[in-house]
């Protein structure tokens, strides 16, 4: 016998509406976040532009000119402090990379006595710090207080920036460095003919870190600078909010003009290179800490 089998007709589903409550809620809590950060921003903006002494905000410039920023980049003493910003962001980027690249290359290198165990001893400092005053002591008897050097070695030592750059070389194919080996490459030749161009996200987003700490950096120069001729950008741009460091400012722009421009100036470079930088950024990160 055949079974009758009663075919119902399947109920048509009802297409889901696109503004659901969680989309709408999700889409006016964006926009307010976006209003908080922008708003500010754009009062210092217009307060840059507007050569005239009111407060306030304002949605644009009452009276527009540029001789804030002329004040800024023309005057001696701004110009030195953001010379030495450019200096030493750059050089320790440099650096930062340099020794964050070749100690996690280091940690990847299975057959090297003591890996585990410096491993280790990396992680703790991580945890563990000297603490500020011994370590002003050993940077006053290593005579780099006052220098320099002080402001760009040590944030270059970055424990957090060489555990995501061993993540991302443990994440590269062991057959690929065995295959440089094969064709007689030293480890040095194979860490800088396959490592490191296979590693050009992860370098891009611990560059980036480097690069916005030492631009903001205001701790070290606070703790191991005493010469004001040493001051960074930061330093002066402190100087400037307090009233006690304004420059002479040039024919047209006020008090209030200078500092805004000189806020402006300060977090202009990275708000050019974000978004250049941001897709290498986020993949970066997902690579060196993200593991399947």
């Amino acid at each position: 016998m055949e079974n009758n089998v009663n075919k119902t007709a399947p109920t048509p589903r009802t297409p889901k509406s696109k503004w659901s409550v969680f989309a709408v809620v999700n889409g006016l809590i964006f926009v307010l976040v976006c209003l908080i950060i922008l708003v500010p921003l754009w009062k210092v903006l217009i307060d840059s532009l507007d050569l005239t002494t009111g407060y306030g905000m304002k949605l644009l410039p009452e009276k527009f000119g540029l001789a804030g920023y002329k004040t800024v980049l023309s005057n001696p003493t701004l110009l030195r402090p953001l010379t030495i910003s450019v200096i030493t962001t750059v050089a320790g980027t440099l650096l930062g990379l340099l020794l964050s690249t070749l100690g996690a290359y280091v940690l990847i290198q299975w057959d090297m006595p003591g890996r585990g165990f410096l491993g280790v001893l990396l992680l703790i400092t991580m945890v563990f710090s000297g603490g500020m005053i011994p370590t002003y002591l050993v940077m006053r008897n290593l005579h780099m207080t006052n220098t320099l050097w002080s402001v760009i070695l040590m944030p270059a030592i970055n424990v957090y920036n060489l555990v995501l750059m061993r993540n991302f070389f443990e994440g590269i194919p062991n057959s690929l460095f065995e295959s440089a080996t094969l064709d007689g490459c030293t480890p040095m030749q194979t860490f800088y003919k396959v490592a490191l161009p296979l590693s050009k996200a992860a370098l891009a987003s611990i560059g980036l870190m480097f690069a916005v700490s030492y631009w903001n950096d205001y701790t070290n120069y606070k703790l191991y600078i005493n010469k004001e001729q040493l001051y960074n950008f930061q330093m002066k741009l402190r100087g400037m909010m307090q009233g006690s460091d304004l420059p002479n400012a040039v024919s047209g722009a006020t008090e209030n003009t200078v500092r805004n421009a000189a806020i402006i100036i300060a977090i202009l470079p990275f708000m050019i290179l974000y978004p250049f930088l941001q897709k290498y950024f986020v993949k970066g990160i997902n690579i060196g800490a993200v593991k399947e």
